[in-house]
């Protein structure tokens, strides 16, 4: 059997150039705004300064487990200062 790879990503939603994002693990076989796994936090770019909510636990769990995180996420990870406690 083929072993899944597990991504922590951005999903697009919001209007047309309004966009809001929901940061969600899937698949990476998954379309971008498709299925996912589980959603573990949400990216609003729209204010000033950007919210950047995420569940902190489920997101570290996702991430020991092997879930490989985008730039983007990435970078959110590291603003919210999740990944200096992985380290």
């Amino acid at each position: 059997m083929q072993k899944m790879a597990i991504v922590m990503r951005l999903a697009r939603f919001g209007s047309k150039k309004n966009p809001f994002y929901r940061i969600v693990v899937s698949d990476s076989r998954f379309p971008r705004d498709g299925r996912f796994i589980e959603k573990i936090g949400t990216y609003d770019p729209n204010k000033d300064p950007a919210e950047i909510h995420i569940m902190e636990d489920r997101a570290m769990e996702w991430y020991k487990k092997g879930a490989q995180p985008s730039k983007t996420v990435r970078n959110l990870l590291r603003q919210s200062g999740i990944l200096k406690k992985l380290a």
